[in-house]
């Protein structure tokens, strides 16, 4: 009896293990078909739902024209490419295209991420549909989630960062748009990302929630603007308690010297923060701003810092 019940404990260990070790933690996705998958979704929904360790994809070069969801099961997943420039997921749906009502906006997205605890490396997302009014090239839902050398480009409403606990990490990345073109109610820092204004309007519109320490925080970034563009405000608030924060920035002149504008509802700023700290460039004189928004002191300041912003789990 005990050799047969030491057999049977065996071979579900041995079948336990052959079904760990199917699971495949590195995949590579090649248009040319030198790779496991051809299309970035395929390589996606082949992974492990609710993996034990993290799972890469790792893109080759090419244009890869999908519209790419990463579920919520779908965590711990790595979307890597090959080079920033060259490596480029792209579509073109836009509001009235989808045509779904009211909220159009929120289904026009080339990349979404549900899932927690996120990464992506050299990678282009662009919506491609030009400026056709709403179109969103990223949309984020997932917390923990980390994006390193990204090109996110668009026009209006180009990424959406939501996420009632969601925290979210934007390194040397370049983020280009026209109108609200960051938006939403996550917690997000951008450290070191090239911000380009396409046209005359705002950079973000945020809506935290209410009882959030902190919405989008800008640290050591450039604000840059296509030629012929001279009137861009910082942000607008979305929602009564919006919160953006920019430190030690290089805003270029076309930063309008009131910096911040309000939306329809004045009644929003009693509740609104807005304030900078030690940004440098012609945009960046405090004389004019709007007297509602707030210049961060040394001591306040301090406490904008990756980790008491968004915790210690990033490691790369």
């Amino acid at each position: 009896m005990k050799n047969i019940l030491f057999s049977l404990l065996f071979v579900a260990s041995v079948l336990q293990l052959m079904a760990q070790n199917g699971v495949q933690y590195e995949i590579t996705v090649a248009q040319d078909g030198s790779g496991d998958f051809t299309t970035i979704q395929a390589a996606i929904d082949a992974t492990k739902a609710f993996p034990d360790k993290r799972i890469t994809i790792y893109i080759k070069n090419g244009a890869y024209k999908e519209k790419v969801l990463v579920p919520s099961w779908n965590n711990k997943l790595s979307l890597i490419g090959e080079d920033a420039t060259k490596t480029i997921i792209s579509w073109d749906d836009y509001f009235k295209k989808i045509d779904r009502g009211r909220n159009s906006t929120f289904f026009t997205y080339t990349l979404k991420v549900e899932a927690d605890d996120f990464y992506a490396e050299n990678l282009t997302v662009v919506n491609a549909a030009g400026p056709v009014g709403q179109a969103v090239a990223l949309h984020v839902e997932g917390n923990r989630c980390m994006f390193k050398n990204c090109k996110i480009l668009g026009n209006q409403d180009t990424m959406y960062l939501t996420g009632e606990n969601s925290k979210q990490y934007f390194k040397n990345c370049t983020i280009e748009g026209t109108t609200d073109f960051i938006f939403g109610s996550a917690t997000a820092v951008f450290s070191e990302c090239t911000i380009i204004s396409l046209a005359d309007s705002y950079i973000t519109a945020a809506s935290t929630n209410e009882g959030k320490a902190f919405g989008f925080v800008f640290v050591k970034c450039k604000l840059q603007a296509r030629k012929g563009v001279s009137k861009v405000y910082l942000g607008r608030p979305w929602r009564p308690y919006a919160k953006t924060v920019f430190m030690n920035c290089e805003m270029g002149e076309h930063i309008a010297p009131e910096g911040w504008k309000q939306w329809s509802n004045a009644d929003q700023l009693n509740t609104t923060f807005y304030a900078e700290y030690k940004n440098t460039g012609f945009g960046s004189s405090i004389e004019n701003r709007v007297k509602w928004s707030h210049q961060l002191n040394n001591r306040s300041a301090k406490k904008y810092n990756k980790e008491n912003i968004l915790g210690n789990w990033i490691s790369k």
